[in-house]
């Protein structure tokens, strides 16, 4: 796989408490964004936050990564559902940390069993580069699939 770079833009006006940002992809693919300090831990209100996007991100991958796992394996997914929680808690000495995601898989993919699934699922989660990421962190990575 060749180097990858991908490049956001973060606009962010006034104090933490009562300001507020916008986020820009450079690709085009997202623009303005909006996302605050109570976005980000309370009610979103229509608003994004950092572990919001930080969820669709690893979403999107692992999400990837078990298309191709089960392509690989003659078993192409006719349809995969992904659902991603992030988790963010107070960690003593720390502050706020990542500490944990929950990811959890509806797949519909013909030929495929239950054990199959279980193992496309654990090879998808090594693979993907987000769930590495947030492994090497200290964070955990909760992986679930079920056939739709």
């Amino acid at each position: 796989m060749p180097h990858i770079e991908r490049t956001a833009h973060v606009r962010w006006d006034g104090n933490v408490a009562r300001g507020a940002g916008l986020l820009d992809a450079a690709s085009g693919a997202f623009a303005q964004l909006p996302f605050t300090l109570p976005s980000r831990i309370g009610t979103s209100g229509g608003k994004t936050s950092p572990e919001e996007l930080l969820a669709a991100a690893h979403g999107g991958c692992i999400t990837m990564s078990l298309a191709g796992v089960l392509s690989g394996a003659g078993t192409p997914p006719g349809h995969l559902q992904t659902t991603v929680t992030i988790h963010m808690d107070e960690v003593e000495g720390q502050g706020h940390q990542i500490v944990g995601a929950v990811v959890e898989f509806v797949v519909e993919a013909d030929g495929v069993d239950d054990a199959a699934l279980q193992a496309a699922v654990s090879e998808a989660d090594d693979g993907c580069p987000f769930s590495a990421l947030l492994k090497r962190a200290g964070a955990t990575v909760d992986v679930s699939a079920r056939l739709a």
